[in-house]
């Protein structure tokens, strides 16, 4: 692999300082990216961390009785597996490509984690991603609660839009009740309050966003802070200004 080229898809690691993404970049292995792949099982060994290039992976809560909640969301500007840098080897959350976004880059857990040990830069700013999406995590908690079902919606698309490139988000109501923890009819009724609303065109298996900022007023409190979080904490992130 040529010197930074292979990790320049990837916010976060195009952000590491020269010396900590020499420590790694031997160790990436470029894979697929495409929805519906499983990159974590709940409960199984975390084999390797995932940074995605493009496309959006989902985190869900896998109850026992197989139904699937949505926890949050992690694109370009993150990874997957982070578990193990909290000191277990297990998932505790399950993780799947949401929308395709051709490749991500793979890393051993032992490799990082040596990587890790070597620099406490390396190990810092890959925690601080952590920090963020443990925050994402929170307002998905808040919203659940206090949010109907639109604006949890329109938060969530917003979310997504940060992560892709263009308008169009290729999703199916499927997987919007499982993010939003909704029976397939509720997703339905929000969808047409957001066309309703001309904040959105929905087709069948895609919505493409028409006012970013009708969306934010719709999502409210729930919408932004993580956002903002990330952009303090690591790089630029997302289709807003700052």
């Amino acid at each position: 692999m040529s010197a930074f080229g292979p990790v320049s898809g990837n916010l976060l690691l195009a952000r590491l300082p020269r010396e900590d993404r020499r420590l790694i970049e031997a160790h990436l292995e470029r894979v697929p990216f495409e929805a519906g792949a499983l990159l974590n099982g709940a409960g199984a060994a975390i084999d390797g961390f995932y940074f995605p290039e493009g496309g959006v992976a989902s985190l869900h809560d896998v109850l026992e009785s197989g139904a699937r909640v949505g926890l949050g969301i992690v694109g370009r500007e993150g990874f997957t597996g982070w578990e193990v840098l909290l000191g277990t080897q297990y998932a505790r959350h399950e993780a799947m490509v949401g929308i395709s976004g051709q490749t991500a880059l793979r890393i051993a857990p032992d490799r990082l984690l040596e990587a890790c040990g070597e620099s406490p830069t390396l190990r810092a700013m890959l925690l601080r991603f952590v920090q963020t999406f443990l925050t994402q995590m929170g307002r998905t908690i808040v919203s659940n609660l206090n949010d109907p079902a639109e604006s949890r919606l329109a938060r969530w698309l917003l979310m997504n839009h940060d992560r892709i490139e263009g308008d169009a988000i290729a999703i199916t109501h499927s997987q919007i009740g499982v993010m939003l923890g909704v029976r397939r009819a509720t997703v339905t009724d929000a969808l047409h309050i957001l066309e309703g609303n001309h904040l959105i065109r929905s087709t069948r298996g895609q919505i493409c966003i028409r006012d970013r900022e009708g969306l934010k007023r719709m999502a409210g409190e729930s919408y932004g802070p993580p956002e903002a979080e990330y952009r303090h904490l690591l790089a630029p992130f997302g289709k807003d200004p700052g």
